[in-house]
């Protein structure tokens, strides 16, 4: 690795919410840890079962995190942009497996380290492994939100908590407002919120039609972010 790449990944590295507590030598050793990855447009880093050998922090690109269901659905549980950490069970557990999927969105490069390596560095960083127990309780906490979803939250505001939460992962703001680029069809965005392809379209025709979203072929514009907010939460107006 040349010595523009490596400081390029030591830039990510810093960016990366687990290592926020790292210093300058901790993230020269973890960048030394890995090597880049690259997968194309529509491949895996990994599939769900297979060993934990890996965990990768996103260097360039987006993929997603899906489950297969066992009558074979997937199901997306969470976008990945650069800076971001997955497939990290397998330094937490040995001889653990992977949960998820992990599938690019586009061409798309990782830091890729040995899940085993990893979990020895974490033997004499205390500090990171606080920042992995913060991770992983993050996303047990998500799990249990959106279940708790399911189970008692009208259609309308689930949908409005995904766009937001996909927001909060990915958006960015454009002219129109913020924006929301959705690596997945509305099909799947029907299946992540427990309701059907209809419905979804259904939603996002009637929030156009009183200007909180503009929704097109793969991405969805929120035009008025307060609204949503409201929506998602049934606050009063």
């Amino acid at each position: 690795m040349g010595s523009q790449d490596k400081f390029d990944i030591e830039a990510t590295l810093r960016k990366v919410e687990v290592f926020s507590s790292a210093s300058k030598d901790d993230i020269h050793a973890i960048a030394m840890l890995g090597i880049p990855r690259s997968v194309e447009d529509g491949t895996y880093f990994f599939f769900q079962g297979d060993p934990a050998e890996y965990l990768y922090v996103l260097l360039s690109g987006r993929a997603k995190l899906c489950q297969i269901t066992p009558d074979g659905q997937q199901v997306n549980l969470r976008t990945l942009s650069p800076n971001q950490l997955f497939g990290a069970v397998g330094a937490i557990e040995t001889e653990a497996t992977y949960p998820t999927c992990a599938q690019a969105l586009e061409d798309s490069t990782a830091l890729a380290i040995r899940s085993a390596d990893f979990r020895k560095f974490l033997e004499t960083h205390p500090r990171i492994s606080f920042g992995m127990m913060r991770l992983m309780t993050g996303y047990i906490r998500e799990m249990q939100d959106r279940f708790s979803e399911l189970a008692t939250v009208r259609v309308e505001q689930r949908i409005a908590r995904t766009l937001l939460r996909l927001a909060g992962q990915s958006g960015r703001m454009s002219d129109e407002g913020l924006l929301v680029e959705l690596p997945f069809s509305r099909q799947e965005l029907a299946e992540m919120n427990g309701t059907t392809l209809y419905t979804v379209s259904r939603t996002l025709s009637a929030w156009e039609k009183t200007g909180m979203v503009k929704a097109g072929r793969g991405r969805v514009v929120i035009t008025n972010p307060h609204a949503l907010v409201r929506l998602a939460e049934e606050l009063e107006k």
